[in-house]
């Protein structure tokens, strides 16, 4: 047997159907009565419902959320809960909505509670992902892992499809680097398949019919599933390249996530076959990264960085920014096989079977 080591992180998940109503009960289990609610502009609608069905417990509003966390919106939000006098915060949405909320309490410590919208899985993490100057860097706190998730089952049902796939690839590429993670254990990769699984059985099903309840219900559930991977292991190449590409040159958090992802487990198949075969079966396809990439293309999502505004000229900055500082990875960074990668991401092109 491997030896492994383990951390089971803290912290309170509810999950069903019109769950949505246990937020002031959470609050008070907390010690919390004046809560600064958080979203994006585009949510502002759901998050307004909210504070009229907490009445005197929601403090403020603060609806500025963005995608990569800017540190500028944090601090504009960290103001608003300082004029409200909030003693924790609420956000509902995506996983910029989150980021928000851990980036306020990474500096506050007020207590968190998650409604996520979406299926980034971020909510289950410690970590961080902030921008500024141009510049997207991570760090992992447990200051940053929200006190209380809620998941609403209702509450995705009038997610978007397209939205739906692109941030349940993202949530399939935590669990797929949690595969050949450096720190992974029995326990993580039980998780990580059985994650990967639940989200490519459902995506199918939610673009056939989107208010398909059980197959909405089988997403969030991986994307959870995927979420705790990720918190709990090291992720390597793929996000490194995912940061970049957001970070620098502002391109779509899940759609990046989703084309880059088949040609990173590419990169990283010959070093790591039982993380391939796991995925392989998980995602119901022969070849791991064929077969993600064949399940967003058959789901309408975009498959090249090109489609997604990227510059190819930029292709080498984000190289240099990769290896200036990388992240641990099965297989050695290299300049030239990194090159390939980008470029076959950059024109769409369909990953070689590694087999």
């Amino acid at each position: 047997m491997q030896p492994f080591s383990y951390t089971a992180l803290p912290g309170k998940v509810i999950f069903g159907s019109g769950t949505l109503s246990k937020v002031a009960e959470e609050m008070k289990a907390l010690g919390c009565s004046r809560a600064l609610l958080l979203s994006t502009p585009q949510q502002v609608a759901q998050v307004e419902a909210l504070r009229a069905q907490l009445g005197d417990l929601a403090a403020g509003l603060f609806a500025e959320a963005a995608m990569h966390t800017p540190v500028d919106v944090t601090e504009r939000a960290m103001a608003a809960a300082k004029a409200c006098g909030a003693d924790c915060t609420v956000a509902l949405g995506g996983g910029s909505t989150t980021g928000l909320g851990k980036a306020i309490a990474v500096r506050t410590d007020l207590p968190q509670i998650v409604i996520p919208t979406t299926y980034a899985g971020s909510e289950a993490t410690p970590i961080l992902g902030e921008t500024k100057d141009g510049l997207k860097t991570t760090r992992r706190d447990m200051k940053i892992l929200p006190e209380v998730i809620i998941y609403d089952v209702d509450l995705t049902l009038s997610l978007p499809v397209g939205m739906t796939v692109t941030s349940g690839m993202n949530g399939i590429a935590h669990a797929a680097e949690g595969l050949y993670a450096k720190d992974a254990n029995p326990i993580i990769t039980m998780i990580a398949e059985d994650g990967v699984r639940a989200i490519a059985r459902s995506l199918p099903s939610i673009v056939a019919d989107p208010h398909d309840k059980e197959a909405r219900s089988d997403a969030l559930y991986g994307a959870w599933a995927c979420g705790v991977v990720l918190g709990a292991v090291g992720m390597s190449l793929h996000h490194k390249l995912c940061h970049t590409l957001g970070g620098t040159f502002d391109l779509p958090h899940a759609e990046t996530h989703t084309v880059v992802l088949p040609h990173a487990m590419a990169y990283n198949a010959p070093a790591a076959p039982e993380a391939m075969t796991r995925l392989a079966r998980a995602i119901g396809a022969p070849d791991a990264p064929q077969g993600l990439f064949d399940l967003a293309k058959s789901l309408g999502a975009p498959t090249s960085l090109r489609e997604l505004g990227m510059p190819e000229e930029g292709l080498e900055k984000v190289i240099d920014l990769a290896l200036a500082n990388p992240y641990w990875n099965p297989r050695p960074l290299e300049r030239e096989p990194m090159r390939k990668l980008l470029e076959d991401a950059f024109h769409g092109r369909r990953p070689a079977a590694t087999a």
